[in-house]
């Protein structure tokens, strides 16, 4: 029996009509490449073919009598690749707008959870002759890393070579648990709450009191709670927009390369800085503080549990959007970073997801309910702005049922408070922004990442005419 995580569990507890939270991509592929060309049915017959045997494509929830204990994964007996591989065209011209208005609309349906919990939309009609393929898969099945891993199980390196070997999901189902055994085990789990609750406070006590000590020596990460209010951050909908960029990653790694200490992550959050302060200057509501973002970070390999989908910590990041000056800004960001990651290592890999146990569906689903309903969110502390998150990708093309992959642009979830989410995924050279958000907060999402290249360009002239002159001091040193 394979019992979901209390992290998994809490991506469903805390799901409403407004807050939806599964995970979205757009993958921009190039037919020419698939062998005998590109057919709609026999592309999906690929699929089915390719999926057949990964147990995360074909399990879906069962619920445990009276909710006592987070819900379990069963085989469905009665899939069916026509209910989660559709297809559609854009209307015209089939540019990169209608595109993303198209992903926006059905990012805003949610999963149904009478199935397993992924969607692909193959979706034809671009001007560029290209195909794209919008992903949905829920987050309590996947977090950023396994999602890249299913769908590059789904690819290889040549057109016509098998796909790549690492299959994602988990264990096979073996059987479907009868309601009296989950019952009995739903009730097994409480009965050790108690102890297990006993077991943590003592570690959390100790991760509190170091906490307090790095926020007094100022090397502690950004806090939650403390961050300035914009326009993105208030009571969410359910409608999403959604926008796209390309980035070199060539230029982000010549940033990198020329500034001592920098990181490829350090880079794409000062980027990200830099881009959200063009956009809120523009409209006139920057904030004189810095703005925050809730920075997920994977502890896989860290981690000591084996079961459950999501292995993440967050930590929080500060932008550096009240920094003018771009090398400055990521001189900050780059020491920002590292004092939070030194403090993420001090807690313990699996503290988020041992006290995510104790989600309860009635208590989390109150919650989301209260906020919605009394939009605390538009007068309360604002915890964190945005979500940013850095997902690795492939450093060589790839082939998805022998088409080429021109773009991978993820979108994650937008929460009550924070309705914009900036994720970014390098890939053959690339860097791709896919940004989500709440419609009614960010009507434009376009307006946003479409000052991305300017800022990479920005900061890669500051970066590079500081290198130079340092590179001449050190030759006319060795000269004298």
């Amino acid at each position: 029996m394979d019992r979901l995580s209390g992290l998994d569990a809490s991506f469903l507890y805390l799901e409403s009509s407004a807050q939806l939270l599964h995970v979205c991509g757009v993958i921009v592929l190039d037919p020419a490449t698939i062998p005998g060309g590109y057919d709609f049915s026999g592309f999906k017959d690929e699929l089915e073919r390719r999926i057949d045997g990964v147990p995360m494509f074909h399990r879906k929830l069962k619920q445990v009598p009276l909710g006592i204990d987070h819900p379990v994964w069963v085989n469905d007996d009665d899939f069916d690749i026509d209910r989660h591989v559709h297809r559609m065209a854009l209307p015209s011209p089939g540019g990169e707008r209608e595109l993303a208005d198209l992903c926006g609309h059905m990012a805003g349906i949610p999963l149904d959870r009478s199935r397993p919990l992924w969607e692909f939309v193959v979706i034809e009609g671009l001007e560029s002759g290209k195909v794209a393929i919008f992903t949905k898969m829920h987050h309590c099945t996947v977090d950023g890393v396994s999602g890249a891993n299913a769908i590059s199980f789904l690819c290889s390196l040549e057109p016509d070579a098998p796909p790549l070997e690492s299959a994602p999901g988990g264990a096979a189902v073996a059987r479907t648990p009868s309601d009296t055994e989950l019952l009995a085990r739903g009730l097994m789990t409480n009965l050790g709450k108690p102890v297990a609750v006993a077991k943590l406070v003592g570690p959390t006590a100790g991760v509190l009191t170091k906490t307090i000590g790095r926020a007094r020596s100022g090397t502690a990460m950004a806090a939650p709670l403390r961050a300035p209010r914009t326009s993105f951050n208030g009571t969410i909908t359910g409608h999403r927009t959604v926008a796209l960029a390309d980035l070199s990653l060539d230029k982000i790694k010549a940033i990198k390369n020329a500034v001592p200490g920098a990181t490829v992550n350090d880079v794409v959050i000062t980027l990200c800085g830099g881009a959200l302060r063009r956009y809120l200057d523009e409209r006139d509501e920057l904030p004189s503080s810095s703005l925050v973002a809730s920075v997920p970070v994977s502890v896989r390999g860290k981690s000591k549990k084996e079961s459950g989908s999501n292995k993440v910590s967050t930590i929080f990041s500060r932008l550096g959007t009240d920094v003018a000056d771009p090398l400055e800004r990521l001189a900050q960001v780059s020491e920002g970073n590292t004092n939070a990651k030194e403090h993420h290592k001090a807690i313990p890999a699996d503290t988020l997801q041992d006290w995510a146990e104790f989600a309860a569906p009635r208590t989390f689903g109150l919650a989301v309910r209260m906020v919605s309903s009394l939009r605390l969110a538009d007068t309360g502390p604002v915890i964190h702005n945005l979500v940013i998150s850095n997902v690795p990708g492939p450093p060589v093309p790839l082939y998805f049922i022998g088409a080429k992959i021109e773009g991978l642009y993820p979108l994650g979830p937008v929460f009550h408070g924070a309705g914009l989410n900036i994720t970014v995924m390098s890939s053959d050279g690339k860097v791709h922004v896919g940004a989500i958000a709440c419609r009614e907060l960010v009507p434009e999402p376009w307006k946003l990442t479409e000052k991305f290249p300017d800022e990479l360009d920005a900061l890669h002239r500051a970066a590079t005419s500081k290198r130079k002159p340092a590179a001449k001091r050190k030759s006319a040193k060795k000269t004298g």
